[in-house]
Protein backbone atom coordinates (compact mmCIF):
# COMPACT_ATOMS: atom_id res chain seq x y z
CA UNK A 1 0.00 0.00 0.00
CA UNK A 2 1.81 3.49 -1.28
CA UNK A 3 0.74 6.59 0.69
CA UNK A 4 -0.71 8.40 -1.92
CA UNK A 5 -4.39 7.71 -2.14
CA UNK A 6 -6.67 8.64 -5.24
CA UNK A 7 -9.92 10.13 -3.68
CA UNK A 8 -12.61 10.36 -6.38
CA UNK A 9 -16.39 10.60 -6.62
CA UNK A 10 -15.96 14.15 -4.26
CA UNK A 11 -18.78 16.73 -4.20
CA UNK A 12 -17.12 19.79 -6.66
CA UNK A 13 -18.01 22.21 -3.78
CA UNK A 14 -15.83 20.35 -0.71
CA UNK A 15 -12.74 22.20 0.42
CA UNK A 16 -9.37 21.12 0.65
CA UNK A 17 -9.27 21.72 4.56
CA UNK A 18 -12.50 20.04 4.90
CA UNK A 19 -11.05 16.62 2.80
CA UNK A 20 -7.98 17.01 5.48
CA UNK A 21 -9.89 16.90 8.39
CA UNK A 22 -11.59 13.77 6.96
CA UNK A 23 -8.88 11.82 6.35
CA UNK A 24 -6.79 13.68 9.29
CA UNK A 25 -9.24 10.64 11.17
CA UNK A 26 -7.38 7.79 9.92
CA UNK A 27 -3.44 9.41 10.56
CA UNK A 28 -1.09 12.20 9.65
CA UNK A 29 -1.92 14.14 6.50
CA UNK A 30 0.84 15.09 4.51
CA UNK A 31 -1.10 16.45 1.35
CA UNK A 32 -4.04 17.71 -0.29
CA UNK A 33 -4.14 18.31 -3.89
CA UNK A 34 -7.46 18.57 -6.13
CA UNK A 35 -7.59 18.26 -9.57
CA UNK A 36 -9.06 21.28 -11.67
CA UNK A 37 -9.62 22.22 -14.98
CA UNK A 38 -7.19 23.56 -17.47
CA UNK A 39 -9.36 25.58 -18.78
CA UNK A 40 -12.29 26.64 -16.43
CA UNK A 41 -10.35 26.06 -13.10
CA UNK A 42 -13.66 24.23 -11.96
CA UNK A 43 -13.20 21.03 -9.86
CA UNK A 44 -13.09 17.93 -11.64
CA UNK A 45 -14.68 15.68 -8.89
CA UNK A 46 -11.28 13.99 -7.65
CA UNK A 47 -8.25 14.32 -5.94
CA UNK A 48 -5.06 12.91 -4.21
CA UNK A 49 -4.64 13.10 -0.63
CA UNK A 50 -0.81 11.81 1.10
CA UNK A 51 -0.78 10.37 4.75
CA UNK A 52 1.92 9.86 6.32
CA UNK A 53 2.15 6.01 6.51
CA UNK A 54 1.52 2.89 4.92
CA UNK A 55 -0.47 1.97 7.94
CA UNK A 56 -2.47 5.33 7.70
CA UNK A 57 -3.22 5.33 4.31
CA UNK A 58 -4.68 1.24 4.12
CA UNK A 59 -6.77 2.94 6.96
CA UNK A 60 -7.92 5.39 5.14
CA UNK A 61 -8.76 3.22 2.40
CA UNK A 62 -10.50 0.89 4.59
CA UNK A 63 -13.01 3.47 6.66
CA UNK A 64 -13.69 5.86 3.86
CA UNK A 65 -14.09 4.19 0.36
CA UNK A 66 -17.75 4.15 0.11
CA UNK A 67 -18.11 6.69 2.64
CA UNK A 68 -21.08 9.39 2.25
CA UNK A 69 -19.76 12.90 2.13
CA UNK A 70 -22.35 15.43 1.01
CA UNK A 71 -24.74 13.29 -0.97
CA UNK A 72 -21.76 11.43 -2.99
CA UNK A 73 -20.22 8.28 -2.24
CA UNK A 74 -16.12 8.75 -2.11
CA UNK A 75 -14.03 6.16 -3.87
CA UNK A 76 -10.51 5.92 -2.11
CA UNK A 77 -7.81 3.90 -3.05
CA UNK A 78 -3.79 3.48 -3.47
CA UNK A 79 -2.84 5.67 -6.67
CA UNK A 80 -1.25 4.55 -9.63
CA UNK A 81 1.70 5.81 -11.46
CA UNK A 82 0.65 8.08 -14.34
CA UNK A 83 0.44 6.67 -17.74
CA UNK A 84 2.21 8.04 -20.12
CA UNK A 85 0.29 9.56 -22.69
CA UNK A 86 0.91 10.43 -26.30
CA UNK A 87 0.41 13.69 -28.09
CA UNK A 88 -3.22 14.16 -27.88
CA UNK A 89 -5.57 16.88 -29.05
CA UNK A 90 -5.87 18.07 -32.53
CA UNK A 91 -3.13 18.31 -34.67
CA UNK A 92 -1.53 15.31 -32.99
CA UNK A 93 0.84 12.31 -33.81
CA UNK A 94 -2.00 9.78 -35.83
Amino acid sequence: MGQKLYVGNLPYDLPEEEIRTIFSACGQVTSVRLITDRDTGRPKGFGFVEMSTDAEAAEAVQKLNGSTVGNRKLVVSEARPMEKRGPGGPGGDR
